[in-house]
C-alpha cells in the first residue's frame, strides 16, 4: 500500500474518535417511523420534519432522536431546537 494513503487511514481513524471535530451544517435522512417515513431535514441550524407533530412544535421524536444520535456535532442552533420542548416536559408546560 502507498505510504500516503497509509498516513490518511491513520488520520481518518483518529478524526473518527473525535467527534468535535465534526458539525453538521446540512443533512437529509429519511426516519422510518413506527406509522410511516419521514423526511427529516437539518438546514442552516433549523430541523425540519414531515411528520405532523412537527408541524406545531417544531421539534418531534424523529429529530429528538438525531440529536441525540448526533450529539457534540451539531451547530449550537440544532441542538437547542429539542431541548426546549425536554425544558417545557421537565417543568410539567408540555
Amino acid at each position: 500500500m502507498h505510504s500516503s494513503l497509509i498516513g490518511k487511514i491513520e488520520k481518518a481513524r483518529r478524526y473518527a474518535q473525535e467527534r468535535h471535530r465534526v458539525r453538521f451544517e446540512a443533512l437529509a435522512v429519511t426516519f422510518h417511523g413506527e406509522n410511516a417515513d419521514h423526511t427529516v431535514r437539518l438546514e442552516q441550524g433549523r430541523w425540519h420534519c414531515s411528520c405532523l407533530f412537527f408541524q406545531g412544535w417544531n421539534c418531534c421524536s424523529h429529530t429528538m432522536a438525531l440529536e441525540r444520535i448526533l450529539s457534540g456535532m451539531l451547530p449550537p442552533s440544532a441542538q437547542a431546537q429539542g431541548s426546549e420542548l425536554g425544558s417545557a416536559t421537565a417543568s410539567g408546560l408540555a
